[in-house]
This record gives structure tokens, sequence and C-alpha cells, in this order.
């Protein structure tokens, strides 16, 4: 056997602190991983060894680490809202600013309601999975112009049993036709083509086009925008995650195109990330 979960930890934790602002938090991460074991597990048994085949395997998981891949990529998950999702290169990685688009979005929907709402540009499913499995007598609706990112999503579903979710392949509306819906959410690209952002961090290894929205960030959500009326129910509503200084922008494209009750939603940040308008037909 060789060494101890401790030692381990100590070892992993200080290569990672060269490149990680989390480092002891990915150590632990990707070591449970590899133990396929709970992080809890590692506490209550720091003493124990490691037999040498999960030691090679968690070194190669330091590795790649250190060269910047995602958490999300090394372990091919991501906990999201009350889900542990599947993920992959072909999908971005749930992000907690998303988990307020889905907050907002339920308090929206009462308990109970037989809505049917759609969520654009689904990626592995995350917005629509939760919404799903917290309204389920609600139907959904999940488009994305990605097939390998509608695979996660569709493998996800069947794992979490979540049946109430119907994924479409195409560009935002394209595969919906001219059904409507109660609620459209989205979390679009958003970020612009040339932002210092997409050379660092998890960025660098994520889908650019589930990314980047143009010169100004906007360009996806304008087309959300313009054609989100002839999609919706009387009344029907239109949730928007985008960057945190796009929140006035948002709502002059929403006012624009004819909605109402327009207001945005801050995260714990203060942040204004989510914002939101009415539909009257």
């Amino acid at each position: 056997m060789g060494a101890t979960i401790a030692t381990l930890l100590r070892i992993a934790s200080s290569e990672l602190s060269k490149t990680s602002p989390s480092p002891r938090l990915d150590a632990e991460i990707l070591l449970a991983h590899a133990l396929e074991t709970p992080r809890g597990h590692l506490h209550a048994r720091p003493e124990q060894r490691v037999e040498d085949k999960k030691m090679r395997l968690f070194a190669l998981l330091v590795v790649a680490r250190c060269k910047g891949r995602p958490i999300a990529h090394l372990t091919g998950k991501r906990d999201f809202w009350s889900l542990s999702l599947k993920v992959t290169a072909a999908t971005l990685i749930p992000r907690p600013e998303t988990e307020l688009l889905v907050e907002e979005t339920l308090r929206v929907v009462p308990v109970g309601a037989r809505w049917y709402i759609a969520d654009l540009g689904t990626g592995s499913g995350a917005i629509a999975l939760s919404l799903a499995h917290e309204r389920p007598h609600c139907k959904l609706v999940a488009t994305d112009i990605s097939r390998l990112a509608l695979e996660v999503a569709r493998e996800n579903a069947a794992r979490l049993k979540i049946t109430n979710v119907e994924f479409l392949e195409g560009e935002w509306f394209t595969p919906i036709a001219s059904r409507r819906f109660a609620v459209i959410v989205s979390n679009p690209p958003y970020v612009a083509n040339d932002d210092p952002h997409l050379r660092s961090g998890d960025l660098r290894f994520e889908p650019r086009r589930a990314l980047t929205g143009g010169p100004d960030g906007l360009a996806a959500i304008r087309k959300i925008v313009l054609r989100a009326p002839t999609h919706l129910d009387s009344g029907g509503v239109l949730l928007l995650e985008h960057g945190y200084d796009q929140a006035e922008r948002v709502r002059g494209l929403l006012a624009a195109a004819g909605f109402s009750n327009i207001h945005s939603v801050s995260d714990l940040t203060g942040n204004s990330r989510v914002t939101w308008g009415r539909f009257e037909d």
C-alpha cells in the first residue's frame, strides 16, 4: 500500500497552490474521485493508506489540474442546484450564478403548476432538469445547437429519472416551430468576443460557441428577445442570465421588444445577473 490520505492531500495541495485559487479543495475533490468515496471519508480516515493504482490515478489528475484543466472535466461531474450532473468538454460547466436563474424562475412558476416551459441553449441540461425536478407537473422543452451537448443532457435526465423534459436539437427557437410557452428561460452566450477572461481559468477549456456573444456579448440575447414574443403565451415571462454589467442594456432590449414589468435580480455580491420581463399579447 502507498501513502496515507493525509500525506497525499498535503503534497497535492502544495503542488496545486502554484496554479489553483483553492488548492486544498481541489486536492480533496480529486482524491475523493480517485478513491470513489465521499469527501467526508477523507476527513474521517486521514491515516488510511491508498493503494498504488489509485495513487497513480490521483497523481495524473493533480498534474492535469496544475495545467489548468477544470475540476468538472477531470471528475466528469458538477453539482448544480440539488442535482449531480455529468459534464464534458462539449458543455458549459454549470456555475453557482446560474442557480439564481433557476431560483427566480421557481418564484414565477407556482408549485403544482402544469405549465409549458422552454430552456434555450440547455447544454448539460442543468436549468431544465432543475426546473423539471422542482416542478414535476410542468412540461419542459430544452433546445441546443450542439448534438454532443444534448447527448449529455439526455444522459443526465435518464440517470436522474427526470421524464418531463423534451430535448430538441437546433438554435434557440428553431426546433420549437410555432409552439408557445408560459415561461422561457435561457443562459445564452454573453461574453464579448475579445474578453480577456476567455484566456484564463476554466473558460479556456469550455466550448467557445457557448460563451461568446459577439463584440458586445449581447448578440444571442438580442435574437432571443426579438423572437420570444411569438413563442410566449399572453402574460408569459422571459428570464435571461447575463453578464454582471449588462443588466441595463438587457432591460432596454426587453422594453424595446414590448415587454413590461421588467426587472433585474442581483446575486449575493450585488451584481445584477438575471433580468426578466412579461409579455402581454
